[in-house]
């Protein structure tokens, strides 16, 4: 039993991330069919913590479309073609300012959501010292994975919300959480590996010149 539970306690505590909050820059929302998350977005953004909020997604690459909204259907019932529209009417719904939103409109996976974010920022000549994460919960790691890969100069803050029903005290009472939960360590060590290689200096970046160009510019 005692190793059970350690292995627990590492799964979570390496999974689920939780910092305080604090002023910044920028809150990102990576995409996603969730109303909690925009809504808990919001509520960062209305206590002072940044001046804009930018929502991200089209929708994912292997629906080819936005899949709909997957909670809280009688609250945001449009006919939403993409993620981010979904986002920005739940966060317009819940008082944020229309000027205060940036919307990424083209990423179809969590990785491209900090790309293209990165891309946008970059071309609206924001510095982004400091960001704030609102994510679900047991996609924290891996949001701070890959917006960390896109902006390596910037401190993260990660405030998530439990959707769901999967949280870091009880994701491994229910097979579907512990399903789900498993397929984001799973991913978490295998779809940066490329770059965790690069950022140790174990070999050189996978990444061609043209294409970082392509990316960040």
């Amino acid at each position: 039993m005692h190793i059970q539970k350690r292995i627990i306690k590492d799964i979570s505590d390496f999974i689920f991330i939780e910092d305080e909050l604090s002023e910044a820059d920028v809150i990102f929302l990576p995409g996603g069919a969730h109303a909690e998350v925009p809504e808990h977005g919001a509520w960062v953004y209305k206590q002072g913590y940044a001046k804009f909020i930018m929502p991200a997604g089209k929708y994912a690459i292997n629906t080819g479309a936005f899949s709909g909204v997957q909670s809280k259907k009688e609250i945001y019932s449009k006919a939403y073609e993409t993620e981010s529209e979904f986002y920005r009417d739940v966060l317009i719904k819940c008082g944020v300012p229309e000027d205060a939103i940036i919307c990424e409109k083209r990423s179809t996976f969590t990785k491209m959501n900090a790309v293209n974010s990165r891309k946008l920022t970059d071309k609206m000549g924001m510095k982004i010292k400091k960001a704030i994460i609102c994510c679900k919960s047991f996609h924290a790691r891996r949001c701070l994975m890959y917006y960390s890969y896109a902006y390596p100069d910037t401190e993260f803050i990660i405030s998530p919300i439990d959707v769901q029903g999967i949280s870091k005290n009880s994701w491994h009472l229910d097979p579907v959480a512990t399903k789900r939960v498993m397929s984001e360590l799973r991913k978490a060590g295998g779809q940066l590996t490329d770059e965790v290689d690069e950022f140790l200096g174990h070999r050189e970046s996978s990444i061609s010149p043209k294409i970082k160009e392509k990316i960040f510019v």
